[in-house]
């Protein structure tokens, strides 16, 4: 069975390049277009891996993340920030790994790898 990632981004182009980076990989890969809606599907979902980008409409990354934290479920999931603000991440202790918009996909796969290696 593979993997499931939950990508959380405002951006569908962002969403979209991600998801097909993703599934060409072999995972499995649910999306979502902010903080509230990402919160939700983590929950019913519990994906092996998030993405999160930081500025969001309705519910911001670093809100979904302080309560992914707070839940002891998802607290463990591993999660990689993306984001088009630089130094914006800071705002999130212990992340996986940061990545910078637009992310290099290779730099990124290599990560993603690593994390959800069996």
């Amino acid at each position: 069975m593979s993997k499931k990632v939950l990508v959380v981004d405002d951006e569908e182009d962002v969403r979209i390049f991600i998801e097909t980076v993703l599934k060409k990989n072999g995972y499995t890969v649910v999306t979502a277009e902010n903080g509230v809606v990402g919160l939700e599907i983590a929950r019913k979902e519990k994906p092996n891996l998030i993405t999160l980008d930081l500025m969001m409409p309705k519910q911001s990354g670093t809100d979904m993340y302080r309560k992914l934290q707070k839940d002891d479920e998802l607290a463990k999931i591993p999660v990689i920030i993306i984001s088009g603000l630089s130094g914006r991440h800071l705002a999130v202790p212990e992340p996986l790994a940061v990545f910078d918009k637009p992310i290099d996909p290779e730099k990124f796969i290599a990560v993603v790898d690593e994390a959800l290696e069996p």
